[in-house]
């Protein structure tokens, strides 16, 4: 029979939260309740009789609470099978009583670790014992319910109430499966905790929390977000975000951290910028990156990293977009915003993190840090006879920002703090500048005094040429080409100042 009627419980929980009402819900169907310190302790204290892990197993709590439960009395109880003629022989033999439910709560390992606790305390917070009793209740499905985690109290709490402490198997293969996630989650933050000099070459990273999306890329494929987007957004209006929301959200945050000490807006589309600039205030930034592309803006995504207030509400109200991203918005702000009811509003409430990219590649996946080099001015050598001026050293630097950003093959086009314009994923590197120079005469910028960045080298001199045709003055690029010198040289023949950073920035 599929149906299990819970006779015993084995309860060792770290965190007691929520676990009053299961208690009592198996308490009242007369389930006998066994338990070990903090947990047993809780229980004596709601009134209701418990008994403790060491009755059991006729030993104490040893090595400070390293071993308490690992002892055939309790992992004979719950993993025997009740249906298989000589276990029930050797249960009845050593004198061994079934378990049925195992509710389980492990060490917070990786909460010690995120609050920066000790070696010893990181330690000490690896479970032993509770991953064992749920990886034996959860391979003991047949006849035994784990409960894994303090995050399916409710759901347990439901079943035990709603079947009066019986479960069918349906229900135990339900909560198994939880329970392997669990452990398998654990063991793999453990396993990076331990190789976190990456000695190892082995890749393992888990997840927790999948959100099924609407769809992905396009319609017809399906799509899951795994990981905690509350922890990083606050979702104040509009529709529920589409995988292709979440790729441009990313790519907006991440061109925003090149701005910690700028008002900066950014309006992002299919990952690429379509419009950057930084200025005294939101409104004002949000109209010069607007002025980059006033077609490709439609149905973008906006990012900024400061309050929106309701003058620059009020400057991007008429604009169709898809998402808007920021720190904060003021009340009136907010109130204009969210009248086009589809509308995504996100209040950013931290950084991302700086972890590391992951990318699956023919049979397998590829990993690699991100590209957090910001080129400085201290990064630049000027190789040309002229000099770039103050002025175009912050344009080279903001053109460069941008240039890391942006699909490879790209070069980038900048005056005065605005992207005029770029050219993004071509083939080759004179085909994306005459995009850019394209794209810029089309939304009525003059090139001249403006300043080009490109994400790699020049191996040969023909972009510095059709640049300097166009009147811009300044080029930022990684040099190490062998042919860098004609370039250079392209440079001085027109007046034009060239610098290296030697940092490349390739973005496939």
């Amino acid at each position: 029979m599929s149906s299990r009627k819970i006779t015993r419980a084995l309860i060792s929980v770290y965190k007691k939260d929520n676990l009053e009402s299961i208690i009592e819900a198996l308490a009242s169907q007369k389930v006998e309740l066994i338990s070990t310190g903090g947990t047993q302790e809780f229980i004596e204290k709601l009134g209701y009789p418990v008994t403790p892990v060491e009755k059991l197993t006729g030993y104490p709590s040893i090595f400070g609470g390293r071993v308490k439960t690992l002892h055939p009395a309790v992992f004979g109880g719950i993993l025997y099978r009740r249906d298989d003629g000589g276990d029930l022989s050797q249960a009845k033999e050593f004198s061994i009583s079934g378990i049925d439910l195992v509710m389980v709560d492990l060490y917070p390992f990786e909460e010690t670790v995120s609050q920066g606790g000790s070696t010893e305390e990181i330690i000490e917070k690896i479970d032993i014992g509770g991953i064992s009793l749920i990886r034996a209740a959860a391979k003991n499905f047949q006849d035994v319910l784990i409960v894994s985690s303090r995050t399916q109290y409710q759901e347990a709490l439901d079943l035990l109430r709603n079947k009066h402490c019986s479960t069918e198997l349906e229900d135990r293969q339900r909560f198994a499966t939880m329970a392997f996630d669990v452990t398998s989650h654990y063991d793999s933050a453990i396993f990076q905790y331990f190789n976190r000099d990456a000695a190892t070459l082995s890749f393992k990273s888990s997840l927790m929390g999948g959100r099924a999306l609407r769809y992905g890329e396009n319609p017809h494929q399906k799509a899951v977000f795994y990981g905690n987007l509350d922890e990083l957004f606050e979702q104040l209006n509009g529709k529920e975000l589409s995988f292709n929301n979440l790729v441009d959200t990313d790519a907006a945050i991440h061109l925003l951290n090149e701005f910690p000490d700028e008002t900066a807006f950014v309006i992002i589309k299919h990952t690429n910028a379509c419009g950057v600039a930084t200025a005294p205030s939101v409104k004002e930034a949000y109209l010069k990156a607007f002025q980059a592309d006033t077609l490709s803006a439609f149905g973008g995504v906006l990012a900024t990293n400061k309050p929106v207030d309701l003058e620059a509400a009020e400057a991007m109200n008429s604009l169709f977009f898809e998402i808007l991203v920021a720190p904060s918005f003021s009340p009136e702000a907010f109130e204009l915003l969210k009248t086009k009811k589809n509308r995504i509003l996100l209040r950013q409430l931290q950084p991302v993190a700086q972890g590391r990219q992951v990318k699956t590649l023919l049979n397998g996946v590829v990993e690699q840090d991100h590209d957090w080099k910001t080129d400085t001015e201290e990064d630049l050598k000027v190789v040309t006879e002229r000099v770039p001026t103050e002025k175009e050293i912050r344009s080279l630097l903001l053109a460069s920002k941008i240039c890391k950003h942006t699909k490879s093959n790209t070069i980038v086009l900048v005056q005065e703090g605005q992207m005029v314009a770029s050219g993004v994923g071509q083939t080759s590197r004179v085909d994306a500048l005459k995009q850019a120079i394209e794209k810029a005469k089309t939304f009525g910028f003059s090139l001249d005094g403006a300043v080009m960045a490109s994400d790699a080298f020049f191996p040969f001199p023909d972009c510095v040429e059709i640049a300097s045709a166009e009147g811009i003055k300044a080029v930022i690029q990684p040099g190490g080409s062998i042919k860098d010198q004609d370039s250079i040289d392209s440079c001085n023949k027109n007046e034009m100042s060239m610098v290296f950073t030697g940092y490349r920035h390739f973005k496939h």
